[in-house]
């Protein structure tokens, strides 16, 4: 029987490197994707600037003064959404086993190619220079037999690599590892495993289940088969998106109500666009919010039918902010989410209003601007404000 052969292609910071593409002048140089907004944090940052300690997910004001000479560029999802698009169909006609794990990476089950394209190694080579002179961008591959370690490879690879386990070497890859690094560990799980004196996998690998079991629950026995290097999972062809969704931090915490709608009203156009663009409607909208506490508050509302219309979704989200009012607390962060989606063409129904259909027409006119001509600003009048 054949060995798998699993892949795990992850790009290299790959909203700085789309970025890039159009700024070559700032090839080697720092570069932060982010709002520079004090709130704002770091949606991705060029490999200099990690190593000065800055990480997605900081916030701005944190990552700026840790390199004051890098330079800002504020993010456009639609760019980064393209590319992704363009490797996954790329993916797919090397092999249909492809699980899109996120918008820059996936995993590829090769085994079944290997005898058309070669092996696991060559098909490797071959993706990362066919995204690198097609698509100009970096891309680092880790090759293992099953999902965990090909993740792990990949990480190993970073950046611009290529990492191989063979299987008969997956113990020795794993053996030194800090159990930090594995799936399923986070912090609270990585103390509980420091407690019973475990730092590395391999130290995981040589305990006794049962006493992992005791500790941890099932949990402790899915983590000493993954430090054995025991993963069955299979490539998961079928990730249909569950829900779109978007939000917004503000500069300072909010207390006017006609703020928060003005926002939400964004965000639902931003929400509705998405749907259109991926052919999904929405049976159901959710509302968060997190106060300047940082304590949050959530609710959905089912809808009558499933929609595509950022106007439908705005309507019933205002409606959910305003079962919330008075506000318990200032607000510092306001979203908006599209739920249980479905494929657009199996929840039409046409309306009996006319300007239901007027407006979901104008909707539609108005992405199709907005694709052809990128750069060109088309959103509805009451987003305008009159210049000062």
């Amino acid at each position: 029987m054949t060995e798998r052969a699993i892949l795990h292609v992850d790009m290299d910071a790959f909203f700085v490197s789309v970025e890039l593409r159009a700024r070559p002048e700032l090839v080697g140089k720092p570069v932060i994707v982010g709002f520079p907004g004090g709130r704002s944090v770091v949606l991705s940052a060029s490999y200099d600037c990690r190593a000065r300690g800055i990480h997605s997910a900081m916030p701005m004001s944190q990552a700026i003064p840790l390199m004051p000479e890098a330079t800002v560029i504020e993010p456009s999802h639609h760019k980064y959404s393209l590319a992704s698009a363009q490797i996954m169909e790329y993916f797919h006609t090397l092999t249909p086993l492809v699980e899109q794990v996120s918008i820059d990476e996936a995993f590829l089950d090769v085994t079944g190619s290997m005898r058309l394209l070669g092996g696991p190694v060559q098909i490797a080579r071959e993706i990362r220079a066919h995204i690198r002179q097609e698509m100009g961008l970096p891309a680092s591959v880790g090759i293992a037999k099953n999902k965990f370690i090909a993740k792990l490879a990949s990480t190993h690879a970073k950046p611009d690599g290529m990492a191989v386990v063979a299987p008969e070497r997956t113990e020795e890859f794993l053996h030194d590892l800090p159990v930090s690094k594995m799936w399923g560990v986070g912090k609270r799980t990585a103390a509980q495993l420091q407690a019973l004196g475990i730092e590395t996998v391999g130290q995981l690998a040589m305990q006794n289940e049962e006493r992992l079991i005791s500790r941890l629950g099932e949990h402790g026995r899915s983590l000493h088969l993954l430090s054995r290097g025991i993963d069955n999972r299979a490539v998961e062809i079928t990730r249909d998106e569950k829900s779109i969704s978007s939000e917004h931090t503000f500069a300072a915490d909010i207390t006017d109500l006609q703020v928060l709608e003005g926002e939400l009203l964004r965000l639902s156009h931003k929400v509705g666009q998405r749907l259109r663009r991926h052919g999904k409607s929405a049976n159901g909208v959710g509302l968060k919010i997190k106060y300047k506490d940082f304590s949050g508050i959530t609710r959905s509302k089912a809808l009558a039918a499933a929609t595509d219309s950022s106007t439908k979704i705005s309507e019933s989200v205002l409606a959910l902010l305003r079962k919330l009012t008075p506000l318990a607390q200032p607000v510092r962060l306001i979203g908006v989410k599209a739920e249980r989606l479905q494929d657009f063409e199996l929840g039409l129904q046409f309306s009996l209003d006319p300007r239901e259909e007027k407006a979901r027409e104008a909707e539609r006119i108005a992405d199709q601007i907005g694709q052809k001509f990128p750069q060109s600003i088309v959103t509805p009048a009451r987003f305008l404000r009159p210049k000062e």
